[in-house]
């Protein structure tokens, strides 16, 4: 049951990615992400209160709240720092990278929750750390042509796409996608060990106590606060439903987390990079290079032998 539910938060995973593009186009992406956790806020506390877990609240061990927090400050740097990139980049460079983090987390999985390591499993990371390293190059060329975009930049001042482009040319979304993919390691091995000692709903509304926080302390500290007042109608739409999306990909993810294995449970996980692929070609006309759909494939390849 608990590979359904990674397929699962999996699949709203992919959502979230392609309608948090479409909602921080305009936005910073601090505030987006602030605003996107205040719904996965009520979305979290929502389900517990319909499967009645609430009551088990002053049940919950020292331990138990001690890592979920931590997972909640980690699973907060890594948004602040994979938004910041998706808002930066190119969605499918962005991703790739982020999705880097299951090999860590194998790894870490190993070392801290003693899962074991066999053969097959460093074949699986082997070809996930070298497809991610095939997507990363891709479309690195297209930022080259400066003599078209030009004209047009000076006569559309408010078009977004292309000084996003230019960014993203210089690499520093990389900094942040591999921030965000070293923090998202950090959340899964810190919310294994916490989600086993408390109902995974009420765990998963815990934890974003926490990134709600952080994630408006930071809109605080950037002074960034009065930008939630210029949020257009249109952002708030794909922020709100990017919200949804992320509340079932946790609730979905940490169930599968309580009962399955940590190694194997994040790499299905990130099976959404599939997903966000087709969406980004349909919504954003992201195309993969050869190289990069050679990536993919190995990517996925590494990925459903791990379910063996």
């Amino acid at each position: 049951m608990w590979l359904l539910f990674a397929f699962g938060s999996a699949g709203f995973a992919g959502l979230t990615a392609i309608l948090a593009k479409c909602g921080i186009k305009n936005t910073d992406s601090n505030v987006a992400t602030a605003v996107r956790t205040v719904v996965v806020l009520l979305f979290s506390w929502l389900m517990v209160f319909i499967v009645g877990s609430q009551s088990e609240i002053p049940e919950i061990s020292a331990r138990t709240l001690i890592f979920l927090v931590l997972s909640g400050i980690a699973t907060g740097a890594s948004w602040l720092c994979y938004f910041h990139a998706l808002q930066i980049g190119d969605i499918n460079k962005v991703t790739p990278v982020d999705k880097c983090s299951v090999v860590l987390t194998m790894l870490l999985a190993f070392i801290f929750l003693g899962e074991g390591i066999s053969v097959l499993k460093i074949v699986c990371m082997v070809l996930i750390g070298v497809g991610t390293l095939l997507m990363i190059e891709k479309k690195v060329s297209h930022a080259q042509p400066e003599k078209q975009t030009e004209p047009e930049t000076e006569k559309n001042g408010d078009n977004q796409s292309s000084p996003g482009q230019k960014r993203s040319g210089s690499y520093t979304w990389l900094l942040y996608a591999f921030g965000s993919a070293f923090f998202a390691s950090l959340t899964s091995i810190l919310g294994k060990v916490g989600i086993e000692g408390v109902e995974s709903n009420l765990g998963t509304a815990i934890r974003t106590i926490v990134v709600l926080i952080m994630a408006w302390l930071v809109v605080a500290v950037t002074g960034q606060l009065s930008e939630v007042r210029k949020i257009d109608r249109k952002s708030w739409i794909f922020l709100i439903l990017s919200g949804f999306a992320t509340g079932g990909s946790w609730l979905c993810y940490y169930r599968a987390l309580q009962t399955g294995p940590a190694s194997v449970v994040v790499p299905v996980d990130k099976l959404s990079i599939v997903v966000t692929v087709i969406f980004s070609y349909v919504v954003f006309r992201e195309k993969l290079s050869r190289k990069g759909l050679e990536g993919l494939i190995m990517i996925v390849g590494g990925t459903l032998l791990l379910t063996i």
